[in-house]
Order: structure tokens, then C-alpha cells, then sequence
């Protein structure tokens, strides 16, 4: 049976609303036939009025929590307050993106949803809704009870997990544990797997410049990351390293390896989104974003698109779509593997 997934439309203010649109109209031949189910989540309101700037014929039914729902439709996530004007940062509209989120991990605890896909929403109008979380990650973790959550970008045969992300990197090798090194590496295998792949080649990036140069560079990498990489190899996992961080996702990039663990934020965003962007040489102004953020450790799927609200183009209709298509297909793959191995 196809999976079902939720669309969360983040911020309405932001560019969620026109994205969507956009997505379901190239999505639309796999809607008809079945092959793809999706629940749009949010304000009902910021759909419509972008599908009408769009000039998109493209129905939205309106559906409750409780009835059978068709392959494409929309769901109101809450009552509906003061106007939602693109662009403009709002707590209406941060307390729209809370509850979205909130609605859908109900509907998956449930088992109506089998996988999360979420657009953008802005912190700071979160925040000001009364809703005091860092982000998208910290926000699922709460409502799904997770201990743990480790983040996966994606874009083609890019995958890159992370040891740490929003921290100060002063703080990066405190966090660098083995009990967290190896979780990372355990998520990542698993979620190869969903991908089916059958041979899963990690490489663990290094922390410090050269891998250490022999502790010339500081002991992290020979001290705490080659022990653990010895027993996931002793266990039968492929996994090799530390490799230095200036060549690890050059082999990345050239299908040595099936993912790369990094160990902070900027070490493992940095390549994936250099090549996630298409720069228009003539402009000098990126016309395209391709990129997926994949939540590893939460008891639900959830995929999201691999930048933010973009409240300076909102409503204007040049938002581009592909990073939400390549979310929702990484949603569906891992939704389909979970639910074949129960």
C-alpha cells in the first residue's frame, strides 16, 4: 500500500505555501494515479491564495483528521487569526507552523501518516507564538519523546550525518563521545538501508586538521573516533576512517563511500550545499536549491527542504520547489522500507 505522507506548511508567511503548490502540480500524474498520497498541513487560507497567485487549477480538497482522505488534500491545522501577509513575520504565523507540526505527529502516532515532510518555518515568530524551540529537530523531539536525533543532509549520492550542528564549535569536541559517535553511525547505517542500499560504506570524518597529524593537531581522532570505528568494523559494518575533511567528500562525491559522518555543522553543510546550489553565472544569484535535511533517530519519518522561510520572495511566485520534490521522495523511500520491516 502507498505510505501516506503529511506536507507541513511551516510558516505561512514564508514560501511553504507557494512550494507546495508548485511541487503537487509536478507531482500531479503520481497523485492521479495513486501512487503517491499527500496531506498538506496548515493554513488553508495561505494555500489557496497561492494557488490562485500561481494560476494553479490544482484541487485541495478540504478533509478532517477523521475521514478517509482522497491522494491529494489539505487539512487546517488551527483556527485562523489575523491575516497572514507574505513576507511579514507574525505570530500567527509561527503559531501556525507549531501547530502543523503538532497535527501531524498525532496523525503518524496514529498511524494515519506514515511520514513527515516539512517546509520552512521561521524561529523567531515560533518563538514569539509562545513555542520555545530551536528549530524543526528540537520541535519533533518534544512531541515524539526522542532521546536522541541526528541530522542527515542529502543531495544526490551526498549523504552527510552529524556528529553535532547548532553548537559553538568551541564545544564540538566535548560533544564528540563515543557513545554519540557510534549512534550517529548506527542511525546512518539504518537509514542507508531504508534507502536500499545493500552495501553501506561510511566514512568518518575527522576532527581535527590531517586526522590529527599524529597528535600533532590535538588526540580526538585517535583516541576517541578510531576505537569506535575498530568495533563497528569487528561487528561487520563498513565503515572506515577518520579521514581528513579536505578529501572525505571529494571521495563522497566520487561514489567511494555511501555517506560521510561529519563531525560539526559547517564540516558537513558546506559541500552538500555548495553543489545544492545553481548559481546563475550571468546574475551571480542562485536560481535553484537542491537538498534534503532527513531527521535520523525520531520514532516517525520526517524529510524537510534544505533552506528556510525566504520572507524576502515569499508570495512573489519564484520560489523553487525542487528541494520539497526530492523531500517528499526521500520520505516515501524511507516510509515504504519501515513499514515492509514493521
Amino acid at each position: 500500500m502507498t505510505p501516506h505522507l503529511a506536507i507541513t506548511m511551516g510558516d505561512p508567511a514564508g514560501v511553504g505555501p507557494e512550494i507546495i503548490v508548485k511541487a503537487c502540480a509536478r507531482l500531479k500524474e503520481r497523485l492521479d494515479a495513486g501512487s503517491l498520497r499527500l496531506l498538506v498541513i496548515g493554513s488553508n487560507p495561505a494555500l489557496m491564495a497561492a494557488r490562485e497567485a500561481l494560476g494553479s487549477d490544482l484541487a485541495f480538497p478540504e478533509v478532517t483528521a477523521d475521514e478517509e482522505w482522497p491522494a491529494l488534500a489539505c487539512l487546517q491545522a488551527g483556527p485562523e487569526g489575523e491575516p497572514i501577509r507574505p513576507g511579514e513575520l507574525s505570530v500567527d504565523g509561527g503559531r501556525f507552523a507549531y501547530l502543523a507540526v503538532e497535527r501531524a505527529v498525532r496523525l503518524a502516532e496514529a498511524g494515519r501518516i506514515h511520514g513527515l515532510v516539512t517546509a520552512p518555518l521561521n524561529k523567531e515568530a515560533m518563538n514569539k507564538a509562545g513555542y520555545h524551540f530551536a528549530g524543526h529537530t528540537d520541535l519533533l523531539a518534544e512531541l515524539t519523546g526522542a532521546r536522541g536525533s541526528v541530522m542527515m543532509l542529502a543531495h544526490g549520492n551526498m549523504r552527510v550525518s552529524h556528529v553535532t550542528t547548532h553548537i559553538a564549535l568551541e564545544d564540538v569536541p566535548k560533544r564528540l563521545t563515543p557513545e554519540r559517535l557510534r549512534y550517529v553511525i548506527d542511525r546512518t547505517d539504518e537509514t542507508l538501508a531504508g534507502l536500499g542500499l545493500e552495501r553501506r560504506r561510511i566514512a568518518i570524518a575527522a576532527l581535527n586538521p590531517h586526522a590529527g597529524e599524529g597528535g600533532l593537531f590535538g588526540r580526538q581522532d585517535i583516541e576517541i573516533t578510531t576505537p569506535v570505528i575498530e568495533r563497528c568494523v569487528a561487528e561487520g559494518l563498513d565503515v572506515v576512517g577518520p579521514v581528513p575533511g579536505d578529501t572525505v567528500f571529494v571521495k563522497l562525491r566520487a561514489g567511494q563511500f555511501d555517506a560521510v559522518v561529519a563531525m560539526y555543522h559547517d564540516q558537513g553543510h558546506i559541500p552538500v550545499k555548495l553543489l545544492g546550489f545553481h548559481v546563475d553565472p550571468a546574475t551571480g544569484r542562485w536560481d535553484a536549491l537542491s537538498g534534503v535535511n532527513i531527521t535520523l533517530g525520531l520514532p516517525i519519518i520526517r524529510t524537510s527542504v534544505d533552506h528556510g522561510t525566504a520572507f524576502d520572495i515569499a508570495g512573489k511566485g519564484i520560489a523553487n520547489e525542487l528541494s520539497l520534490i526530492e523531500a517528499i521522495d526521500y520520505a516515501e523511500k524511507l516510509a515504504a522500507a519501515r513499514r515492509r520491516t514493521g
